[in-house]
């Protein structure tokens, strides 16, 4: 019978060394792999291109949604901001136009952890250059780099609704009033500020039947303030409507057989004694213009002419006779438009 026996086997420390080795090679390659990760799509600097480039695709949820972009009550009041402060200007088709051509210039890294990302682009037909301030957050699987605004880079537009309290920026329509109560809902200009997504440019107008306002560009740079009026101003269709009103008053004037008609600018005093009922016409109607006031559109003091016929008799010698004249008078107004677009008119 034969014998059977166990074989040893034995690793070899040649073996042992050259899988440590390639251990050594792969952590390594990891470890580079990683911080080049960190230093690039994972990098302050990225987290700033990104930033842009959202809103340069009017991806306004994303730029809004970024990591210290939103700024909270505390930081609200730290600006002098109201906490009910309107946001209705954060989402796409508001921005007229978003950084483009991004360069980022340095990025600047502090002993503790934060980073100063400087970049460059171009905004509309301008050449910017902004510093962000960015710090570390929570690593993303606990490796890999993440990043938050130190500073929020928001903007704070304070708009000036002159004469009209609506305005439209990119595809939307605001009104001034929003989140306003009491007296300030009847005041003539407007002023509201609100939060706007930085850097941008944003293009504030107004255009309706009876008003229009030029369009204005504003630059919102980050983290910046600026203000914009949007100056509302009557159009020809407002005007000839305050005319056909003007004119049916007074035509309304002229149909009442009174020296004196009630509430109306003209009339006439005569010592004789009237025979017959007094006979207006209008013979020139004031020519409507208005320009803004204090609390209206106003029409300045401007002059027209009547003309009255009647039988009248002398009380000195008894002769009868028909007095014609024409009577020159004035007229002032202003003129507000209503929620429903009716044109209320005072006269002045």
């Amino acid at each position: 019978m034969g014998t059977s026996g166990v074989r040893s086997s034995r690793v070899s420390p040649l073996s042992v060394a050259g899988w440590l080795g390639l251990a050594v090679l792969l952590v390594g390659a990891f470890a580079a792999a990683l911080g080049a990760l960190n230093q690039t799509i994972y990098g302050s600097s990225s987290f700033i291109e990104r930033y842009l480039t959202a809103i340069a695709n009017d991806d306004i949820a994303e730029a809004s949604t970024t990591p210290g972009v939103a700024l909270d009550e505390a930081e609200l009041a730290a600006l002098g901001l109201p906490a009910n402060i309107s946001t209705a200007m954060l989402r796409t088709g508001v921005i007229e136009s978003g950084p483009e051509d991004v360069r980022i210039m340095s990025d600047v890294a502090r002993a503790d952890g934060t980073h100063t990302v400087t970049a460059s682009y171009r905004l509309a037909d301008a050449i910017v250059q902004s510093s962000f301030d960015v710090r570390p957050i929570e690593p993303l699987y606990g490796v890999l780099n993440r990043w938050e605004f130190a500073i929020s880079p928001l903007a704070v537009i304070d708009v000036t609704a002159a004469h009209n309290p609506t305005f439209t920026v990119g595809s939307l329509t605001l009104d001034t009033r929003a989140l306003k109560s009491g007296d300030e809902l009847a005041a003539f200009t407007q002023v509201t500020p609100y939060i706007a997504i930085a850097p941008a440019v944003y293009e504030v107008s107004y255009s309706s039947q009876l008003l229009e306002a030029v369009p204005v560009a504003v630059q919102a740079d980050a983290a910046g303030r600026t203000a914009v009026t949007v100056d509302a101003q009557p159009t020809a269709a407002f005007v000839d409507r305050v005319q056909v009103t003007l004119d049916e008053f007074l035509a309304a004037c002229a149909a009442q057989p009174v020296l004196q008609p009630a509430e109306c600018p003209f009339g006439i005093e005569i010592d004789d004694r009237v025979t017959g009922d007094p006979q207006w016409s209008i013979v020139t109607s004031p020519q409507v213009t208005l320009t803004p006031g204090e609390t209206s559109f106003d029409m300045p003091p401007t002059e027209g002419v009547a003309h009255i016929t009647v039988e009248v008799q002398s009380l000195f010698d008894g002769h009868r006779y028909t007095l014609e004249e024409d009577r020159p008078f004035t007229v002032a107004l202003g003129a507000t438009i209503k929620p429903d677009e009716s044109i209320s008119i005072q006269l002045k």
